[in-house]
């Protein structure tokens, strides 16, 4: 292990440590087994939080033995914000082009863009996307027409709403999920 690795590791130690309602029932010791394992795996980690994402554990998958990470940060990661859905939209966008697209951005993370339904469970463990929003994986019918969908928390409720994939705010970017 590296030393990088060693401070990414006490990070996520201390942030699952500090959030055990995400993961209720899973031990530290067996996860850090999987990323000590895994360098590819705490790679993605690290970028993901070094775009501010604040990766934490939310789950294990019952059927393959796999920790689930989210980022868990209050609000859309800030190294991921101002882009569009994917590489489609951002080359047929002529002016005002963002730097990246957010489908691009987590290929090259390794990690995967959250689907509505993981969102939906990353807002009941915690209330996050207050003031931002976040692109989620939107079907290929909706994408074929152009569209793609984000969600976010108003009003203590989670919406789900739509917008053309090539659009970007400075408020919107995406959460990523990577299995361990």
């Amino acid at each position: 292990m590296t030393q990088n690795q060693n401070e990414l590791l006490d990070v996520l130690k201390t942030r699952f440590e500090e959030n055990m309602h995400r993961h209720e029932g899973i031990e530290w010791v067996d996860v850090q087994s999987r990323l000590e394992a895994a360098p590819d795996k705490l790679r993605s980690l690290q970028a993901m939080e070094d775009t501010e994402g604040k990766p934490d554990v939310v789950g294990k998958d019952p059927e393959t033995g796999e920790y689930l990470f989210y980022d868990c940060s209050p609000e859309s990661p800030k190294g991921r914000r101002s882009i569009c859905y994917d590489r489609e939209a951002l080359e047929k966008r002529k002016k005002n082009k963002p730097e990246n697209s957010a489908m691009d951005l987590a290929a090259e993370m390794g990690i995967e863009m959250l689907t509505e339904e993981e969102y939906r469970h990353l807002q009941e463990l915690e209330q996050v996307d207050k003031k931002t929003s976040s692109w989620v994986q939107t079907p290929e019918r909706i994408r074929k027409l152009g569209g793609a969908l984000f969600c976010d928390r108003r009003y203590d409720t989670v919406f789900l709403y739509h917008n053309g994939a090539d659009s970007y705010y400075a408020a919107r970017g995406f959460r990523g999920s990577l299995r361990v």
